[in-house]
């Protein structure tokens, strides 16, 4: 059995420590010797705790999903509570075991564990030695991969994150955002879109939520770059959002408002994703090449600047747009005086105004006065023959 020397020594380790029995969730006495031969884990939490009680439901169903399996694991709840009554309010949420509450008796495993944080999850087949860290223990592992990251050991992180590292970069649309028994992403409509459709495209991975404000700002703007593509360039770009939302009734009411693709919301991808990208903040855009490989360009930034004259998004595309537009800015006066309007107007750069002489939206470059709200485009202040400076 994986690590039953190492479970064997423990539980010594828990004998001469003073531990006798275990209880059950019913509250029954268990023997010590019942953890033999199980792939068994420490858990050190607390019902004050509120990571520890976040934690806990996601343990439970791993839990019972590799019990289900056939998975030979048990866990035994160690108590950080202040009393009886919290330790035991805590427990009866918990499948599995727990060690008598025992102030000492915790303390002493504590130190032997090297536990400065709860929750810690701490497998018996790894200790410090064999390679896990304790300021790293399993509770991360397992908040990242889920069930698949049984049975918790370092070996098992370096494997799942060499699998990560493979889809990121193998630029293989099918295994990046699909799965076993899913090939397809779903649009507003909850039309099935194959992933096959995808290659040949450029892609944006679209990372938002309903419940951020920037990301109905940025939104705006993918959505103003996305339709003019459709019309310029059809079937060359494509977006799909990966929901950060917290509700399913939040994800659609994300999803009907815009015109792409979408990872379904009980998917487990949109983690996957989320991880595998290191996503930290959002709105974040993703952009993937015709090789199905993320591109460096900050896709976000490439949008909300340039909008669609930016595409294909790649970092050669937008340096020739970046020197274009400081090219023409060169050749624009800095200052301009205009009969329109009573005060100077100065050369600056917008994303998006709307010109007071001719009232079309424009970005880029615009002749702004700093004291009032007018703008005018560089073409309207060149046909009114204004006094340059």
């Amino acid at each position: 059995m994986q690590g039953g020397e190492e479970v064997r020594k423990h539980a010594k380790m828990m004998q001469m420590a003073g531990v006798e029995s275990l209880l059950s969730n019913g509250g029954k006495e268990v023997p010590l010797s019942s953890i033999e031969g199980k792939m068994t884990c420490l858990l050190f939490s607390a019902h004050w705790c509120r990571p520890c009680r976040n934690f806990t439901p996601k343990l439970v169903q791993i839990y019972t999903m590799l019990q289900n399996t056939g998975k030979n694991i048990e866990i035994i709840f160690i108590s950080l509570d202040h009393d009886e009554t919290s330790f035991l309010d805590h427990f009866k949420s918990m499948p599995w075991l727990a060690l008598p509450f025992n102030t000492s008796l915790r303390r002493k495993l504590c130190n032997h564990f090297g536990v400065e944080h709860i929750p810690a999850l701490i497998p018996l087949s790894e200790t410090p030695s064999s390679g896990l860290e304790f300021d790293e223990d399993a509770v991360k592992l397992v908040e990242q991969y889920g069930a698949d990251a049984y049975p918790f050991s370092a070996k098992r992180r370096g494997e799942l994150e060499a699998m990560d590292d493979s889809r990121r970069q193998g630029g293989k649309l099918q295994e990046l955002l699909g799965c076993k028994d899913r090939d397809y992403v779903i649009s507003a409509d909850s039309i099935k879109i194959s992933i096959a459709e995808l290659t040949g495209k450029t892609v944006g991975l679209y990372f938002g939520a309903h419940w951020c404000p920037p990301c109905h700002s940025f939104m705006k703007q993918l959505m103003e770059a996305y339709n003019e593509l459709r019309i310029l360039r059809p079937g060359s770009f494509e977006i799909i959002f990966i929901s950060i939302d917290r509700s399913k009734e939040e994800f659609q009411a994300s999803l009907s408002a815009m015109p792409w693709l979408a990872i379904p919301y009980s998917d487990t991808a949109r983690q996957d994703l989320t991880r595998i990208f290191a996503i930290k903040g959002i709105p974040t855009l993703l952009i993937l090449g015709l090789d199905g490989k993320v591109l460096k360009t900050d896709g976000r930034a490439a949008i909300s600047t340039y909008g669609a004259t930016a595409f294909p998004f790649t970092e050669s595309r937008v340096s020739e747009v970046d020197e274009a537009l400081r090219k023409e800015g060169d050749n624009l006066p800095r200052r301009v005086n205009d009969p329109r309007h009573r005060h100077e107007l100065e050369l600056d750069m917008a994303k998006a105004y709307v010109c007071d002489e001719c009232q079309l939206k424009g970005r880029y470059w615009v002749f702004s006065c700093k004291q009032c709200n007018f703008d005018l485009h560089p073409s309207c202040v060149g046909e009114s023959n204004a006094d340059s400076i």
